[in-house]
């Protein structure tokens, strides 16, 4: 799970462990070099877009963070429950 924050808000700390690699010709993703851990999905034109997303696992608690709205669900595995009420979009 991933949550879009603004570039302006967000503070990486380690930055020197991120290594990006360019995934698509619209984003870039972002690993921890040490461990592996993909920890963010960044468009590649930041021009349009004022953010970055980050893996929840990566945030410090308390993240004060709740779901919006579950995305791709056209192709979500048969293993998630999504019955909370929260928005779906197909793709």
């Amino acid at each position: 799970m991933s949550a879009d924050v603004p570039r302006a808000a967000l503070t990486i700390r380690g930055a020197d462990k991120v290594t990006w690699f360019p995934s698509s010709e619209k984003a870039r993703r972002g690993f921890c070099s040490a461990c592996g851990s993909s920890l963010f999905w960044d468009p590649i034109d930041q021009a349009k877009h004022s953010w970055i997303g980050v893996a929840m696992g990566a945030l410090e608690p308390p993240t004060d963070t709740r779901i919006r709205v579950h995305i791709h669900v056209a192709d979500k595995g048969d293993y998630y429950d999504l019955g909370d009420g929260v928005p779906q979009k197909e793709h």
